[in-house]
């Protein structure tokens, strides 16, 4: 091992800061949209078994690939075969991209968190609250800048001090706000409707009209959920595992991040659906993404009076955390690239990726006045500056690099590589058959389907 990459202490370490990664955004704010529209306990049923099967097989390649290298994704993919590096090249553009809106976003939630905190809450509540945020000349700007700030430091601190220090505090604590959240959400009454019932619609399977086509079309939205959701294809697996130590056991290690992010996501449902529904109906539903996150939920927690302020305040921190985490892996990647490729220092590669960082990001802030422009995509929807990077790192490069890596592993350095280096210490690993059957067939088979559907081409 390269002593000077650094190393995380305990597998716990890794857990911890990989699991941080994998939760994000997308379990809470676009998890709990697709449950509720696609028949609730059906697409729950679906999911988990998409996260013991396909998550399970890409999320333990990638963090192979990082050990068995120790290297970042730059440059690991063309230790395994020199002909293949163009996937860590393509797995370290896609970070670099994600972190430039991620960053806008993360200055966003900041933003209803302070005002949450600060007493606001109402305020936030209001409608066109978020627009005129947005359209605000500098103060996303502001926000989006100090969120970047904050996961700068924290990266140039390094592995142990950075990294695994903040992150052995903010998961714990993340944790035990989404249950707190999760039980007050079922306690909740109003409208002749109550959180349990709410519930109800999230767990409960909805097979009413369903076909082929609708199943197909559930089956899709969770490939597509898991996918983003476990920070696979955009090198990050690749870089944790490069600091993972060889003596800890790796199979369990991935094991638990696999359900440590399938609980949050699953308890995102139970934060948000019965809140949604008592307050707003099956109509309020409907909301996903930003519109869910910054519109719809403020009102909630505002409709259910003192408590909900409260509520609310804690909900928007728990929100920071999690974006916080999944930031910290992002910048960690570029940097940890940059470093072992590109042979800079920690610190003059995170001064150089945040400054340029600064400045695409504030382009994107701009992007919903100044530069405001409307680009029709190729999936339907209209684009503006941060949904084109968003489409472009998350529909086209990411499946792309998925399909590449299980093309690698799979048939030229077969699937064997990444089972070895996992059980290399006596570790068993029970789905090493199904691992096999994963990376050469269904995989690729079910990447290639979600990339021409998100490329329009289908």
């Amino acid at each position: 091992m390269d002593n000077k990459r650094g190393s995380f202490s305990s597998s716990l370490g890794f857990v911890l800061a990989a699991a941080g990664s994998a939760v994000g955004l997308g379990n809470i704010w676009r998890f709990p949209y697709l449950a509720a529209k696609d028949g609730g306990g059906l697409f729950l049923c679906v999911y988990i078994v998409l996260v013991l099967t396909f998550g399970f097989t890409l999320m333990i390649t990638e963090v192979s690939i990082g050990r068995r290298t120790r290297q970042a994704a730059l440059t690991a993919y063309r230790r395994i075969n020199k002909k293949f590096g163009f996937i860590g090249v393509l797995a370290s553009i896609v970070p670099f991209i994600i972190l430039t809106y991620y960053c806008v976003i993360g200055g966003w939630v900041m933003k209803y968190m302070v005002t949450f905190i600060s007493g606001g809450g109402m305020k936030a509540a209001q409608d066109g609250y978020f627009t005129s945020f947005i359209t605000s000349p500098a103060e996303p700007v502001i926000y989006g800048l100090v969120f970047l700030a904050i996961t700068g430091y924290i990266i140039y601190r390094g592995i142990n001090s950075g990294i695994e220090k903040i992150s052995t505090v903010l998961m714990p604590v993340l944790l035990i706000m989404v249950v707190c959240i999760a039980i007050y959400s079922l306690t909740l009454k109003g409208s002749g409707r109550t959180g349990l019932e709410g519930l109800a619609v999230y767990v409960i399977p909805d097979v009413t009209g369903m076909t082929f086509e609708k199943i197909m079309s559930v089956a899709a939205d969770a490939v597509g959920q898991l996918f983003y959701s476990i920070s696979v294809a955009m090198g990050i697996m690749v870089t944790y595992g490069s600091y993972f130590r060889d003596e800890d056991d790796l199979v369990k290690s991935v094991s638990r991040i696999e359900m440590c992010d399938t609980f949050v996501a699953v308890l995102a449902g139970v934060m948000i659906v019965p809140a949604v529904y008592v307050f707003g109906g099956r109509e309020a539903m409907g909301a996903q993404g930003p519109g869910l996150m910054f519109q719809v939920l403020p009102k909630v927690f505002m409709n259910a009076g003192t408590i909900g302020s409260i509520v609310g305040a804690l909900f928007f921190v728990m929100v920071f955390f999690a974006a916080l985490t999944s930031a910290m892996s992002i910048l960690e990647t570029i940097v940890s690239s940059m470093i072992d490729g590109l042979g800079f220092t920690r610190k003059k590669a995170v001064i150089a990726e945040c400054v340029v960082c600064a400045v695409l990001s504030s382009v994107i802030c701009l992007g919903y006045n100044v530069f405001y422009f409307e680009l029709p995509l190729p999936n339907g929807s209209k684009a503006q500056i941060l949904d084109i990077f968003d489409y472009i790192s998350n529909y086209l490069l990411m499946p792309v690099v998925a399909i590449a890596t299980c093309i690698l592993i799979g048939w030229v350095a077969k699937p064997s590589s990444v089972i070895d280096e996992a059980t290399k210490n006596g570790e068993k690993l029970l789905r090493a058959p199904m691992i096999k059957v994963m990376l050469k067939f269904v995989a690729p088979l079910m990447l290639a389907a979600l990339f021409l559907d998100s490329a329009g081409i289908i």
